[in-house]
């Protein structure tokens, strides 16, 4: 077997249906899309359209919802800090928050910081400086000898529309500096 003779096997690759090209091809004229009519045209995009009846999707009721002011926390048991502490991952000494997590690989994501659970046994005097931490780890941590600081860490949605209305300052005073330079 050499290079130039290397093929795919056969029906492997499929070649594309040129339709509209002629009778002999047998997809020719309307090119099987039938005759005339809103299916007929390009740019149709009818799918769920029920010819002006409310569509299914409208019709089903709908439950939950998203709630746009939620915490988006990463969450951080102690048992898995523990285990940390024993395998020497995760430093003992000093103030353990969300970058210390982080580069240990407990704490993913939570863009509104880490927030601390009881779950598993915990026996290391360590201080902890996150943004919440629920009653049982609060008392787990503090009966080992620990302390916790719960810091207030800005939510992300509060941080976008910050960001929204300083960029909408911004414009306003572009605006207004244009208006006074073309009256002066």
């Amino acid at each position: 077997m050499k290079l130039n003779e290397i093929r795919d096997n056969d029906g492997a690759r499929k070649s594309r249906v040129r339709v509209g090209r002629g009778i002999g091809s047998g997809l020719g004229k309307t090119a099987g899309r039938g005759q005339k009519g809103q299916k007929s045209r390009s740019g149709v995009s009818i799918k769920g359209f029920e010819g002006g009846q409310m569509a299914l999707h409208m019709r089903i009721p709908k439950r939950g919802f998203n709630n746009i002011f939620a915490k988006d926390y990463a969450e951080a048991n102690l048992g898995t800090i523990q285990k940390l502490v024993e395998a020497g991952t995760l430093a003992s000494d000093g103030v353990i928050d969300h970058e210390a997590l982080q580069a240990a690989g407990i704490a993913r994501g939570g863009k509104d910081g880490v927030r601390l659970l009881g779950k598993g046994e915990f026996s290391s005097k360590l201080s902890f400086r996150v943004a919440g931490v629920s009653k049982g780890a609060k008392e787990a941590i503090e009966a080992a000898g620990g302390s916790v600081e719960v810091i207030y860490v800005q939510p992300a949605a509060e941080k976008a529309k910050a960001k929204h209305r300083t960029v909408q300052t911004v414009r306003a005073a572009d605006k207004a500096e244009k208006k006074a330079a073309a009256k002066g």
